[in-house]
Formats: C-alpha cells, sequence, structure tokens
C-alpha cells in the first residue's frame, strides 16, 4: 500500500471519529478533505476513496452502504455512504 492510500485511510477514520457513532460519510467528504488546493482536483480522488473505503470494509474497520444497508463491493452501484462497522 502507498502512503497516499494510506492517507485516503487515515482520512476516513478520523472523518468518522468526529461524527456520531451511527453517522456515515460520503466518499466526496473524504476526497475533498484529502485534496490540498482550492480547485476542483479532489474529483480525483473519488475513485482510490472508494478502493480505501473497500479495504477498511474489507479488514472489518467500516461499512459500505447503500440506502442505509451494507453492500459488497461486486453488488455496489451508484452512490455510496461510510459508516464504522457495526459490531
Amino acid at each position: 500500500m502507498t502512503d497516499p492510500d494510506q492517507r485516503l485511510e487515515q482520512t476516513i477514520m478520523r472523518l468518522l471519529e468526529q461524527r456520531a457513532d451511527t453517522s456515515s460519510i460520503c466518499p466526496s467528504d473524504v476526497a475533498r478533505a484529502a485534496h490540498e488546493g482550492d480547485d476542483d482536483g479532489w474529483r480525483d480522488l473519488m475513485e482510490p476513496v472508494r478502493r480505501a473505503a473497500w479495504r477498511l470494509a474489507a479488514a472489518g474497520e467500516v461499512e459500505v452502504t447503500q440506502a442505509g444497508r451494507p453492500v459488497k463491493e461486486s453488488e455496489a452501484r451508484g452512490p455510496l455512504r461510510i459508516r464504522r462497522a457495526r459490531r
């Protein structure tokens, strides 16, 4: 894993820690937080953020959801949300 990948994973976890246990975040929240600059370059981070979320989901750290329900990577189509793993 590269440093940018780790940075995105850390950003996901940091944003989740700043919210209520039941809250979720949008991948665009992560991309904007990780992007350094005032332009729309954060959009280039959207796919790397999704990949980081799937890695964290595989590790049991987060759940990736659609319509409030956990979804598997192979089933996911469209907008996603990320939340802490429910244990």
